[in-house]
């Protein structure tokens, strides 16, 4: 996936590709303050999505947006701007998405989710995770190894969790049951940061969700399973043998609920 940033600040400019790169760790990111060298490399290479600033000269970000369009039809547009006034140029051909300063790890997350010409699944969804039987998890079709245990565990139950944000109380009282204590408190920040690594380094880091206090995922980036199960899908209930995520107690909830479901 390549991605274009283009402002005429450069404060503005690294903040806004700063902000992408967080959302996107494995895209390609290149970033231009001046919008005419931009327009000449949209015209050479083929640009997935491209964060324009509207307010810049000598072109301006809807100027632009309508040369690179000529070049490639289906690129998504997503305008930034600290002025509304421009949103009705911004529609007019046919954007992504329109994003008012300042630039949010929320609102590009929210405007990726939602682009007007969808990515390619092969990119969207790199991270492959087994839950029936024991959990496994691969990216590229290979096993992901953490530096510790528990990380694994932890991006278990967070899957598990469906995208629900979890706070790091309700995680410690999962990994350590009827230990935990402030003690891990050190130990979850060591797993937060192994998980984060270890999908980054694989090119899945956009899987994670992270806030103060709180983590989760995103499962329209994973390939699993369980959520096939969840949506219904056949072949998922053929797959289906009876055990899931079996190396974990937690587990048995949702175990149990399987159950119900394939009764019912």
């Amino acid at each position: 996936m390549k991605i274009m940033t283009v402002d005429n600040e450069k404060l503005a400019l690294e903040g806004l590709t700063r902000t992408i790169q967080k959302v996107l760790p494995s895209a390609e990111t290149v970033s231009f303050i001046d919008p005419e060298e931009a327009l000449e490399y949209g015209t050479r290479e083929e640009i997935d999505i491209a964060f324009l600033d509207i307010n810049m000269n000598p072109v301006n970000g809807v100027e632009l947006a309508r040369n690179l369009k000529l070049h490639n039809q289906r690129i998504n547009i997503i305008f930034t701007t600290g002025y509304s006034e421009y949103t009705g140029d911004a529609m007019k051909i046919h954007a992504s998405g329109y994003i008012m300063k300042p630039v949010t790890i929320d609102k590009v997350r929210k405007e990726i989710n939602d682009l007007r010409y969808p990515l390619q699944k092969e990119n969207e969804k790199l991270l492959r995770v087994q839950t029936f039987g024991n959990f496994e998890v691969f990216a590229d079709n290979e096993p992901i190894h953490f530096a510790y245990t528990k990380t694994k565990e932890l991006l278990a139950y967070l899957v598990d969790r469906r995208g629900s944000l979890c706070t790091n109380g309700e995680i410690m009282a999962i990994l350590w049951e009827d230990d935990a204590s402030e003690k891990h408190t050190s130990y979850l920040k060591n797993l937060r940061k192994d998980l984060r690594a270890s999908l980054e380094e694989r090119g899945c880091g956009d899987v994670l969700i992270r806030r103060r206090g709180m983590i989760g995922i995103v499962p329209s980036l994973i390939d699993c399973d369980f959520y096939e199960f969840m949506a219904g899908r056949p072949e998922a209930r053929q797959n289906y043998a009876g055990e899931y995520m079996a190396q974990y107690s937690w587990a048995e909830f949702t175990h149990a609920e399987l159950e119900r479901l394939l009764e019912g």
